[in-house]
């Protein structure tokens, strides 16, 4: 994953930056890591990748440190990149197809939530929480925060679930990548700049 992108220097490995949360005691997975670093951008907040770090732990109370933290600072920097990239290249952290449903599903909510904790952290950090939202960004959100209490339906059949998880995955795609352009035509309307985080 990632590794077709423009200063991507490593392919993400879902297992191995869940390990480093559970060294460093943290309860959160690395689906919600990059949900959270997601929502930041989308939300406008495009600087140093120091700043996207210093983020994700202001929005999800988190301390990454070491070498978790550098795998971050890379992270938001290929996530930056999948997000401006032309050939919409971007795609949500989750774990391998070859994983159990049930805990794909369960990623992907975790990936939600991140997302709504980091776009929530950069709006009012920026002091617009209030503002109207632009383009199909309201109606995305709320759809986020829906997916975010996903669960799988034990009543259908095998295939009908993961027909309806690879869906869900790409409508999560190109939400991400309409509520990151909607923001910043509006920053580039508005003539001002990205919101930063304090």
């Amino acid at each position: 994953m990632f590794d077709d992108l423009p200063g991507a220097g490593r392919v993400f490995d879902f297992d191995e930056i869940a390990d480093h949360l559970v060294e460093q005691g943290e309860q959160c997975s690395p689906s919600e890591l990059h949900g959270c670093l997601t929502g930041l951008m989308a939300a406008g907040v495009v600087g140093e990748p120091a700043a996207g770090l210093a983020g994700l732990n202001q929005a999800l109370n988190l301390d990454l440190h070491g070498e978790l933290a550098e795998i971050m600072l890379e992270l938001y920097a290929v996530t930056l990149a999948a997000l401006e990239d032309e050939e919409f290249d971007f795609h949500p952290l989750l774990p391998d197809d070859d994983t159990e449903l049930d805990l794909r599903v369960l990623a992907l909510g975790n990936w939600c939530r991140g997302f709504m904790a980091g776009y929530a952290r950069a709006t009012a950090s920026a002091g617009s929480g209030d503002a109207s939202l632009p383009g199909d960004s309201a109606e995305i959100l709320r759809d986020i925060a829906a997916i975010a209490q996903a669960g799988v339906d034990e009543e259908l059949p095998e295939d009908e679930s993961e027909g309806n998880y690879t869906e869900i995955v790409e409508y999560l795609r190109f939400a991400a990548l309409n509520v990151y352009m909607d923001t910043q035509g509006r920053a580039a309307a508005d003539g001002g700049g990205s919101p930063s985080l304090h």
